[in-house]
């Protein structure tokens, strides 16, 4: 809208406008892609420290990469950490926002055993690192059977990736009758609560002090990254997409589980509904 070959000042012109003059001649600053690339590899040194020691926060995280030889605070790991959606895995204090508390739900499987598949499923979100770059994945595992009934890639960490996969594990595999989950934006978010209301699923969430109430599906996130994603390295999110898939194929079709008396997933699920 401004034209400096007007009449008219430009000086006038932002007047008239109501605009800043100085914004005319901001100039964007352009990402420094060797910068970005360090960012990448601290994020994914983050991400495999934390996946060996959970229970480290970022003060002790930041002293080990400090040894490793890299030049971080603990402002860093910790503002990367929040950016990742990682936290150290110990009891602590609830600091939550203020009217954060009215989004909780109440934690409904104390004391609960599930004896028959579809009574309890468990969603949560993990980084999962690129060789350029990162993706987040959000999966959901079933407490009975340990199968892993849905999961979605995507490239941001926001309830829309949470919701398409709880859409499409339904749509899959029936409705849950409980659908657990940590007390994260996306979980207490209104479109995630309003989805399971209309599915009528039971919304259930981690207790304050109980980090170690969704720890079937950090077990299987710790899996999946050891065995595939930390001895891999992948170029773009169509590969990494389609070998988590197979990763997950394989985990619920072929590999036997100890403490499933050593069947399969996909045996222990489906065979329940076998008459």
């Amino acid at each position: 809208m401004i034209d400096k070959n007007e009449s008219l000042s430009v000086r006038r012109q932002c007047e008239l406008l109501g605009i800043n003059r100085s914004s005319l001649y901001y100039t964007p600053a352009k990402p420094d892609s060797e910068a970005m690339h360090r960012k990448e590899e601290l994020m994914r040194r983050i991400d495999f420290l934390h996946t060996i020691y959970p229970y480290m926060g970022s003060r002790k995280l930041a002293i080990m990469l400090q040894r490793e030889g890299y030049s971080v605070s603990r402002k860093i790991i910790r503002r990367l950490m929040a950016e990742m959606g990682i936290c150290a895995v110990y009891p602590r204090a609830n600091l939550s926002k203020r009217n954060f508390k009215e989004s909780i739900v109440p934690y409904l499987l104390r004391g609960v055993t599930p004896y028959f598949p579809n009574q309890v499923w468990s969603i949560d979100i993990t980084y999962i690192p690129l060789k350029a770059g990162h993706m987040y994945l959000t999966a959901i595992i079933d407490w009975y059977s340990r199968k892993i009934v849905g999961s979605y890639l995507s490239d941001t960490l926001d309830t829309d990736s949470v919701i398409i996969a709880v859409q499409e594990a339904v749509k899959r595999h029936g409705v849950p009758a409980i659908l657990n989950s940590d007390q994260g934006s996306q979980f207490t978010s209104d479109a995630y609560k309003s989805l399971l209301k209309e599915l009528g699923i039971r919304q259930s969430m981690d207790g304050k002090r109980r980090w170690a109430d969704n720890i079937m599906i950090e077990r299987w996130f710790r899996s999946l990254k050891t065995e595939q994603i930390y001895t891999h390295e992948y170029e773009t999110p169509r590969e990494l997409r389609r070998l988590i898939a197979a990763y997950i194929d394989e985990y619920n079709r072929v590999r036997p589980h100890e403490a499933l008396d050593y069947e399969t997933p996909d045996e222990l699920y489906y065979g329940c509904f076998v008459s």
